[in-house]
């Protein structure tokens, strides 16, 4: 199941893809009481939004399955007739920096690269929608990178989760891009030693763009085996599988756990691969890797991120998101 979040008179509604369609949820469910058909009467509740939708856990689900399959033609509409919206706003987003080995060799390193996870936040502050521009701002930087992320989306509440449970806390996976304000977040010392500073280089407007909807748990049992790529302006610059992350999904949610009890609705962006524009600056310590053996071809970055750039994010079994640059 596809689970998005779309806008219409001013107000965001909840909705499934069917093919090349979307069901919009409340009312598929009100045509399927008027023609006799029974629902819990929490339904309508469940189908509020998206995070409702995630809390009220299978029940909710089970009802949307039954609707997909009979969705009478007034819920329906074509895909491309309808404005997405990112499909939730999260409460908080926890997030892996220095989590593929490859953007590790390509990347200055701090000392805890590749350690342990790089422990940041971004908030619901930063999140934008499908075809939403990404917010090129000079006052802010200069050096504005991209990002494809692999996202978890929590279903489940727990606390110190292990990890052989953890993926029984998902409730679905999406895409993020973690844009990156890369000369406020780069910071070396004079003995060529590197730190980073996560706030102001990866919490601003814009930052987080997110969608285009979420897959549930049951279409990808293996989160670990997906192909991510990045494209700007069609140049492929990032290809690799998630089986490169150094912490799993699962480990993630062990690891995010221990500080926090995991609430319904959070989101857990897993790190990039190599192909960032930062390997292509030496100013900031970058080393182009480039693709590995039997990899795709990928084509370095001749610079960052510009006004006009158009950002792919794709991940297999979820989808694409696609953002424009745009100036403030």
């Amino acid at each position: 199941m596809r689970v998005l979040s779309y806008l219409e008179d001013g107000r965001t509604r909840l909705g499934f893809v069917n093919g090349a369609g979307m069901v919009d949820a409340l009312r598929a469910l009100e045509a399927h009481l008027a023609g006799g058909g029974s629902a819990p009467a929490e339904g309508v509740t469940w189908f509020a939004d998206c995070l409702s939708f995630i809390r009220a856990g299978e029940p909710a689900r089970a009802l949307a399955a039954s609707l997909l399959s009979m969705a009478p033609a007034p819920a329906i509409r074509a895909l491309k007739t309808v404005r997405l919206a990112a499909p939730l706003l999260p409460s908080t987003i926890l997030c892996s920096g220095s989590n593929y080995h490859d953007h590790n060799r390509e990347k200055a390193g701090a000392p805890i690269s590749g350690k342990e996870p790089e422990f940041f936040l971004k908030t619901a502050d930063c999140v934008v929608g499908p075809e939403a521009n990404i917010v090129y701002d000079e006052k802010l930087t200069k050096k504005l990178d991209c990002e494809t992320e692999l996202a978890v989306v929590i279903g489940r509440p727990g606390r110190h989760i292990p990890v052989e449970r953890a993926l029984e806390h998902v409730f679905g996976y999406t895409i993020v891009n973690d844009v990156t304000a890369r000369d406020r977040q780069v910071r070396r010392k004079p003995d060529g030693t590197t730190w980073y500073e996560l706030g102001r280089g990866k919490v601003f407007d814009s930052a987080a763009p997110l969608g285009p909807w979420i897959t549930t748990a049951d279409e990808i049992p293996d989160p670990q085996a997906l192909r991510l790529r990045t494209r700007i302006n069609g140049e492929l610059r990032q290809s690799a599988s998630t089986g490169n992350m150094i912490w799993s999904c699962a480990e993630l949610i062990h690891f995010f756990s221990t500080n926090l009890t995991l609430q319904p609705g959070m989101v857990i962006i897993t790190g990039t691969p190599g192909g960032t524009a930062w390997s292509t600056d030496a100013e900031l310590g970058g080393k182009w890797i480039g693709a590995g053996e039997g990899e795709e071809t990928l084509v370095p970055a001749k610079g960052y991120c510009q006004p006009g750039d158009v950002v792919e994010c794709e991940l297999e079994r979820i989808g694409v998101l696609r953002n424009t640059v745009a100036r403030a």
